[in-house]
């Protein structure tokens, strides 16, 4: 089974780091169970919005990411019995190739480069199951699909959702 998995909020924590540099800059504590729906800035008083949508832009945003609970060793796992590729959107934000590379070989180095899609747009996968947390990009594929829980996604219905690397262990393993 050929298998495309997301970066970010599926692997990769953006919602942990939006948070750290939100109550670094604005002295806050928000916590991840504040945000129930919708993206990060959507989840903070107008006057900050802006400087949420610049996380991205910084250098080392990408790169200092923690990894999602599981996802290590179940993506280990995966690897081993299928053909699994990471595919991230990767060219909006000027650093983000480079760290999510930098990411991915020291948190998944068993995942080879060749296996590895850094693009704008995933339309181009053909395999059989991608696992994303935004419906744009699987309402686009033509596989299976599993939409991986994320507070910006809560609304959104018509897919088979996973909320735990455990869950998708379960199913694939």
């Amino acid at each position: 089974m050929t298998i495309f998995v997301d970066m970010d909020d599926v692997l990769a924590d953006t919602y942990g780091k939006h948070i750290e540099l939100y109550n670094k800059e604005h002295q806050q504590e928000l916590h991840i169970n504040h945000i129930t729906s919708g993206e990060m800035w959507q989840n903070v008083p107008e006057v900050h919005h802006d400087s949420i949508r610049k996380h991205a832009l910084q250098p080392g945003f990408f790169r200092d990411l923690a990894p999602i609970k599981d996802s290590i060793l179940v993506m280990e796992a995966l690897y081993n019995k299928h053909e699994v590729y990471i595919a991230t959107a990767a060219t909006q934000f000027p650093n983000s190739l480079t760290e999510k590379s930098e990411w991915l070989d020291e948190h998944m180095p068993f995942i080879t480069w060749q296996h590895r899609i850094m693009c704008g747009d995933k339309f181009i996968l053909n395999g059989d199951l991608l696992i994303d947390d935004r419906t744009y990009n699987l309402e686009k594929f033509e596989g299976d699909t599993l939409l991986f829980n994320s507070p910006h996604n809560v609304e959104d219905t018509g897919y088979k959702r996973v909320a735990t690397w455990e869950e998708i262990a379960s199913l694939l393993l």
